[in-house]
């Protein structure tokens, strides 16, 4: 069977293409993310805007320098300490890479539906625009990520 120029090409574009999307899933699975030291504390606010600390076991996290909302954690709190924090509205469990585990966004997002979890705002504006927020569980658990919140006004096309 002898190689033609046109297989030799299908060849490369379809070899190309899957090297391609490996890249792609790599980056956006791997090479974009860091696991986290384990950390005692979250710095936080509570309802009243006053600077207060939450004290956390257990913690894993990750985060990455090329999104401000690549932030996740998996921790256990005590529940009366972070109902001190301010009840927040609209969370939106975000996705993390598959290898995270212990982050089951589909999940949060029914028990916070359905009142098994109670959302709360760890630290409004840790970053421009962008809010921490954690779901709490009775039992402790807690399970935070970073969102971006609706403070900046619509901008149309001609501001």
């Amino acid at each position: 069977m002898s190689v033609t120029a046109g297989k030799l090409a299908a060849s490369v574009l379809v070899l190309s293409g899957i090297a391609a999307g490996a890249g792609v899933w790599y980056t956006q699975e791997y090479l974009y993310y860091d696991a986290l030291p384990p950390i005692t504390e979250l710095a936080a606010v509570d309802a009243s805007g006053a600077p207060m600390t939450l004290a956390v076991r257990d913690f894993e996290g990750i985060d990455g320098t090329s999104s401000p909302i690549r932030w996740r954690g998996c921790m256990t709190v005590d529940p009366a300490e972070a109902g001190r924090l301010a009840p927040f509205a609209g969370a939106t469990p975000l996705n993390p890479p598959n290898w995270f585990d212990c982050f089951d966004p589909g999940r949060l997002t029914d028990d916070l539906a359905a009142g098994r979890a109670t959302a709360r705002l760890v630290q409004p504006e840790i970053r421009p625009d962008v809010d921490r927020v954690i779901a709490v569980y009775p039992d402790g658990r807690a399970f935070g990520w970073q969102q971006i919140n609706d403070k900046t006004p619509e901008r149309g096309v001609m501001d």
